[in-house]
C-alpha cells in the first residue's frame, strides 16, 4: 500500500473514531534523529548543548549524554511555541546499517517524524557508493512506517567535507568545494524516488553551499578566512563548526516544520549561548530559509 492510502486509511479511522468518542488530546509531536557525529556537532560547544532537553536513547549515563542537532531544534522549538518530544539515538563513524541491525531494538516506536544521517561519504570505504544507502535507508523507513503510518521520514544530505576537497588524497580533491553536497544530493534523492516510505531530503550541504556562495562563509579554511566571513568545519576541516551546526539545526528545523526560523532575528537564544554573533544567525537563518523554499 502506498503512502496516499496509507494516509487515507488513516483520516478514515480518525474521522469515524472522532464520531464515536471524544477527541483525546493530542501530545508533543515526536521526533527521533539517528545518525553519528555530524548529528551530534561533535567537535563543538553543540556537541553537549542542553543535553537535558532531548532524550539521548544511547547515554547509559548523565555525563555522556549529547545535545548535538537535537536539542538545537528542541529550542527553536520552545521559541516558536511548538511542543515537540525531541529524542535521538546518534553514535559517532556509524552508517545506517548499525542503526538498523544493533539499534533496532532502541528506535523500533512510533514517531511523527524521523531524520536519518547517513555516513558522510555514504560509504567509509568507497566515497559516494550509495548501495548500503539504498539497502539500509528505506529498510529504516519501513520500520518507522509499519510503527506509524502517518510517520515523516527524511534524510539529510550533509556537506561537502574540506578535506575531501583540498586534500590530494580526497575523493573531490580538484573539484570546486560545492560538489561533494551536490554528490551526495543526488544520490540521496535517488534513495528517496525509489521509496514509499522515504518523503524528503534535508538539503543541508546545499545550504552550506549557498552560505559560501553569498560571502557569508569562507569555502577554504586551509588557506586561511577571509575577512568578515565564518567558518563552517570544525578545527578538522571534517565535522562542523558551532556556526555550521547551526546552520544545519535551522535547516532541519525549517523543513520539518514549516516555521519561517528568519522570525528568530539576531536575539535568537541558541546562536546567544553558542556565541554566534547576531547578524551572524539572522545570514544563516536567511539562508536556511531560502534553501527550503520560502520566499522573501
Amino acid at each position: 500500500m502506498n503512502r496516499a492510502a496509507r494516509l487515507a486509511l488513516s483520516v478514515a479511522a480518525f474521522v469515524t473514531g472522532a464520531l464515536a468518542a471524544p477527541l483525546a488530546a493530542h501530545g508533543p509531536d515526536r521526533i527521533l534523529f539517528i545518525g553519528n557525529s555530524f548529528t551530534q556537532g561533535a567537535n563543538s560547544a553543540v556537541l553537549r548543548y542542553r543535553p537535558d532537553s532531548v532524550e539521548d536513547l544511547n547515554a547509559e549515563k548523565p555525563e555522556d549524554r549529547v545535545g548535538g542537532i537535537p536539542a538545537l531544534f528542541a529550542k527553536f522549538a520552545e521559541q516558536a511555541g511548538m511542543e515537540w518530544s525531541v529524542h535521538h539515538e546518534l553514535r559517532g563513524g556509524t552508517t545506517l546499517d548499525f542503526h538498523l541491525n544493533e539499534k533496532r531494538e532502541a528506535i523500533d516506536q512510533g514517531w511523527d517524524v524521523v531524520v536519518m544521517q547517513q555516513y558522510s561519504t555514504l560509504n567509509p570505504e568507497r566515497p559516494l557508493d550509495a548501495t548500503d544507502t539504498r539497502r539500509d535507508a528505506p529498510a529504516l523507513a519501513a520500520l518507522f512506517t509499519a510503527a506509524k503510518p502517518d510517520v515523516r521520514v527524511y534524510l539529510m544530505s550533509t556537506w561537502s567535507r574540506a578535506d575531501q576537497t583540498y586534500k590530494p588524497n580526497g575523493h573531490w580533491y580538484g573539484k570546486p568545494v560545492e560538489t561533494m553536497a551536490l554528490d551526495l544530493r543526488r544520490e540521496l534523492d535517488a534513495v528517496d524516488a525509489a521509496s514509499e516510505d522515504i518523503d524528503a531530503v534535508i538539503p543541508v550541504g546545499e545550504a552550506w553551499n549557498a552560505a559560501m556562495a553569498a560571502g557569508i562563509a569562507d569555502p577554504n579554511p586551509y588557506d586561511g578566512r577571509d575577512y568578515d566571513t565564518i567558518d563552517l568545519w570544525s578545527y578538522d576541516h571534517y565535522h562542523a563548526s558551532a556556526e555550521g551546526s547551526y546552520l544545519e539545526a535551522l535547516t532541519v528545523f525549517a523543513q520539518v516544520t514549516g516555521y519561517d526560523v528568519r522570525q528568530f532575528g539576531g536575539s535568537e537564544r541558541a546562536a546567544h549561548e553558542l556565541g554566534i554573533e547576531g547578524k551572524v544567525a539572522e545570514a544563516l537563518q536567511r539562508i536556511a530559509a531560502a534553501q527550503v523554499g520560502m520566499a522573501e
